[in-house]
């Protein structure tokens, strides 16, 4: 009688406290895979003492504190004396040893802006990366983009890699006045802002949208900019920017903003810019749209394949023209009806069950591979080898 499948994922993500884009994935991930298990057992593997919301029933949690070189060293070692039937890394990184695999690779964007990242983290993500991608049995791209990056930067082969989108969560819809008005209180926001929301780093493009301010200025509007996120690697490079724009008075740093206010905090805005060099996907932009604000994004990416024509587009290396489109964006009533309605059913395509019933997929794909190899292998060793 064949035991059922172990399928072990490494759920170290999940210790992050401030979670930004690939430790929501795995959250939600693991928040919606459990409705679409059958016979699976799942096995996580955690690199902390505390036991997350995410990582409860029906999962089998491995808790494996280590301080340094926790996945090529802690896990392998985990993984080599009690293998699963095949490990899913949703973020990157493949430990040096392990069974067969599977990966998210969420994007490249230190090959696309390089000055983006420092020399020592741009190296690293090009050669664990290069590793991973070959290293794994299939490779999940979140984006049609990301896909093209990978064939094209690392000669991974077509029909290795899967795309499968992110998604948003039903909690991304219009907040209530009350929600709003209490939520702008307590942060100290404007009355009247644009938002735009990510990790404060050189790719987000802040200062070119900071400049961008000095058209809603021109043109009379009240607004200020509101900049949610935590501080990224090269965000005192950013500041900077800003400041050089002229237009810092108008830039509120809000910091890293709580999942729980993240609805109000896009409900309050009139309008979501996302002028970003370089997206894997941009799911702000999706949960922007799911809470009925007008949104404008760059033409960089993953991110017109993501808002469809639900968004005006604009060259993010043209600071006129991000600024002409943001007073539209902010004057047109016409134009914000339409992206309203247009956005709200363009994010109710993603979802997080339709994302995790995708990856188990694959993950089963895999599996039957195995399934097959090991077949092979006995009716080899049964027959013997050839004289």
């Amino acid at each position: 009688m064949h035991r059922p499948p172990i399928i072990g994922i490494d759920a170290s993500r999940l210790a992050v406290g401030e979670r930004t884009g690939t430790e929501t994935y795995t959250a939600q991930l693991l928040h919606h895979l459990p409705p679409h298990l059958t016979s699976e057992t799942v096995r996580l593997y955690l690199n902390s003492r505390e036991l997350p919301t995410e990582a409860g029933a029906p999962y089998e949690a491995i808790r494996m504190p280590f301080p340094r070189f926790w996945t090529h060293g802690r896990l392998s070692w985990e993984i080599t004396r009690r293998p699963p039937d095949i490990l899913f890394v949703p973020a990157h990184v493949v430990p040096l040893v392990h069974p067969r695999s599977v990966i998210t690779i969420h994007d490249l964007g230190y090959l696309h802006e390089p000055e983006s990242h420092p020399p020592a983290s741009r190296r690293h993500l090009h050669l664990s990366t290069r590793w991973s991608v070959h290293a794994a049995r299939r490779v999940i791209a979140i984006s049609t983009a990301t896909h093209r990056d990978l064939v094209r930067a690392y000669g991974v082969p077509e029909g290795k890699i899967r795309v499968v989108h992110h998604g948003v969560g039903p909690e991304f819809r219009p907040a209530s006045r009350e929600a709003v008005a209490e939520m702008k209180a307590r942060l100290g926001l404007p009355a009247r802002y644009v938002l735009a929301v990510g990790t404060i780093q050189p790719r987000k493009n802040l200062g070119c949208l900071a400049g961008a301010m000095r058209s809603v200025r021109e043109c009379d509007l009240p607004h200020h900019l509101v900049v949610a996120g935590k501080r990224g690697w090269l965000a005192e490079v950013v500041e900077r920017e800003v400041e050089a724009s002229g237009m810092a008075g108008l830039v509120h740093w809000a910091g890293y903003v709580s999942p729980a206010d993240l609805p109000a905090l896009y409900t309050g805005a009139d309008a979501f810019c996302f002028p970003s060099l370089y997206e894997g996907f941009g799911l702000p932009a999706l949960e922007a749209m799911a809470c009925g604000v007008p949104t404008l994004i760059s033409d960089r990416g993953a991110l017109p394949e993501v808002a469809g024509t639900a968004a005006i587009v604009v060259d993010a290396a043209d600071e006129q023209a991000i600024g002409a489109a943001l007073v539209r964006l902010l004057t047109d009533a016409d134009l914000r009806r339409r992206l309203v309605t247009q956005g709200s059913a363009r994010a109710a395509l993603f979802t997080w069950d339709r994302t995790a019933a995708q990856t188990l997929d694959i993950l089963r794909e895999v599996l039957r591979l195995n399934a097959r190899s090991s077949e092979s292998d006995q009716r080899t060793a049964a027959v013997g080898p050839e004289p």
